[in-house]
């Protein structure tokens, strides 16, 4: 079982709190949409939550669980549900646990044993971030021998499993799958054999599945666009592969552009929208790191899509860059935080923070907040004018992406999961 420690004085082991606790945190303000997968609502990491700190202390988490193996997957929520994969490679074992948003305890968790593999040393076991639906919860597990892609019910009933076959790149697997309409969507890029993949989200039976071209593993989680002048369609990114954007339905292939180039590099970060643009990255650990915006727009039956600008100076590599407003927002792995227009790319302040980052910034009521290696919590103002907020200590190291749920923050360390307002 999970360790839970409580560091509020007001979460105390009695009946009559514990239903007051409750209807506090459901009269807590949240964002529209639920934290359903990686970077919550279609990838944006936004929230409009107004009760989550700039600045605590360690007395000020509601409550912080250690979990029962090692991660860099982030953790998601539905309702008062937060799920976290978690990897014990001693013990061979992977689990998904459900934990109770209010006070952390464990509703129940899912064990499956697995073979540790070679992969890379910033990598882990649990990389692939869960997502969620009124239905379900999906977690994808790869590996060298089998990657099930697995769904529970809310109660923690197995409902169905996919095997997306061994997965055989060096680097080891960390893609994450979405869940749109009634379709699980997952980019499955590695050595060999790489493909995209709908499935139907109520009974796991393949909808369709399209081959694609690049060898290199790239772990981005695609994103939904929504043109007001034709079918929304989603978005998959890759190094060699560029951007495309494909009719979830089908499969079909709306519109494609290649713009990443060929030298040695991958596309980590993920696809997000910018009102009618798409934004994507892809780069190399010491060579030339890019963010590119490109424009698909409706040309009689067909769709057509231009390059509208591309940022190279201090580009991020693993975390994801964020729009707010008229704004993008890029956090770079070196600490070096850009803001540009989000129409035009001309920049407005470039800054460097400090620290090391493979976690992507969030925008939670009006700021940023992204979290270093070491575990030190970031948060600066996501404004035209650089303004640093506070830097808050965690005290442990971490590769994942905080999430907001119930109008708290919830921070995934390597082996612990914080929370902390929502009161």
């Amino acid at each position: 079982m999970s360790q839970v420690t409580q560091r509020s004085t007001t979460f105390q082991p009695t009946a009559v709190l514990a239903v007051y606790l409750g209807l506090v945190w459901l009269s807590c303000p949240s964002s529209a949409e639920e934290w359903n997968r990686f970077r919550g609502p279609n990838g944006s990491g936004l929230s409009d939550a107004s009760t989550v700190p700039t600045e605590w202390s360690d007395e000020d988490y509601n409550w912080v669980v250690e979990l029962p193996g090692k991660g860099n997957a982030s953790p998601i929520s539905w309702g008062r549900n937060v799920f976290v994969a978690s990897a014990d490679e001693k013990a061979q074992t992977r689990t998904l646990q459900c934990l109770n948003v209010a006070d952390g305890a464990e509703v129940w968790r899912k064990d499956i044993p697995f073979e540790p593999y070679k992969q890379h040393k910033n990598n882990s076991f649990a990389s692939s971030t869960p997502t969620a639906d009124a239905d379900h919860v999906y977690v994808l597990w790869h590996s060298k021998v089998s990657s099930p892609l697995i769904a529970y019910d809310h109660s923690g009933r197995k409902v169905w499993e996919y095997d997306l076959g061994p997965y055989l790149h060096g680097q080891g697997g960390a893609t994450s799958p979405i869940v749109y309409d009634d379709v699980v969507l997952v980019a499955n890029d590695h050595q060999a054999g790489s493909y995209l993949l709908a499935v139907d989200r109520l009974t796991g039976k393949e909808r369709w599945k399209v081959a694609r071209d690049g060898k290199r593993a790239c772990y981005g989680t695609p994103c939904i666009n929504s043109p007001v002048d034709r079918p929304a369609e989603v978005i998959f990114s890759h190094c060699y592969e560029g951007i495309i954007g494909v009719d979830p339905k089908s499969g079909h292939q709306n519109w494609h552009i290649d713009v990443f180039g060929r030298e040695s590099q991958r596309a980590l970060g993920s696809p997000v929208i910018a009102g009618n643009l798409v934004v994507a990255s892809s780069g190399g650990v010491t060579g030339e790191r890019q963010v590119v915006v490109v424009k698909p727009q409706s040309s009689g039956d067909e769709v057509k899509v231009e390059e509208a600008w591309r940022f190279i100076r201090q580009a991020p590599h693993v975390p994801t860059p964020l729009v707010y407003g008229e704004w993008l927002f890029m956090w770079n792995d070196g600490g070096i935080a850009t803001c540009v227009q989000r129409d035009s790319g001309t920049v407005v302040w470039q800054k460097r923070i400090g620290g090391n980052f493979f976690s992507s910034p969030v925008c939670i009521n009006g700021n940023l907040y992204c979290v270093d290696l070491d575990g030190e919590v970031v948060v600066i103002a996501a404004s035209d004018e650089y303004r640093l907020l506070a830097r808050n200590p965690l005290g442990h190291p971490t590769r994942a992406t905080p999430a907001v749920s119930n109008g708290a923050l919830l921070i995934r360390t390597e082996s612990h999961l914080f929370s902390i307002g929502g009161k």
